[in-house]
């Protein structure tokens, strides 16, 4: 089980972390899919922030403070579920795949960290 916790836990750190430098480089992906769920531009940046900070705390965790890897796991699941509701509210499936992915992994890494 630990094996599959390092794994899931990395995968999460770096597509937040890549997604952090996509949000601060307002990267046109980024852009277009805010616009689509009727995120308004200036949300992008504090909203990286976020993503950001949970990659650090789910990476801290890895380096052995768990409670805030926990604590960073269920913020990144929290945020993931608000952005499938902004799919689902703006009626936009086509690319709802890569929230759910990323709540996947948020999800996958709480459980995993919690049963470790």
């Amino acid at each position: 089980m630990h094996i599959a916790f390092l794994i899931v836990a990395a995968l999460t750190v770096l597509a937040n972390g890549f997604e952090m430098v996509a949000g601060f480089a307002r990267a046109s992906f980024v852009r277009g899919n805010a616009a689509l769920v009727g995120l308004a531009p200036k949300w992008i940046v504090p909203l990286a922030v976020l993503k950001g900070a949970g990659a650090a705390g789910v990476l801290l965790g890895l380096l052995g403070v768990p409670l805030i890897g926990e604590a960073a796991a269920i913020g990144l699941v929290l945020f993931f579920v608000g952005a499938m509701i902004a799919h689902v509210r703006a009626r936009v499936f086509h690319n709802i795949a890569f929230p759910a992915a990323f709540l996947a992994l948020a999800a996958g890494t709480l459980v995993l960290g919690l049963l470790d």
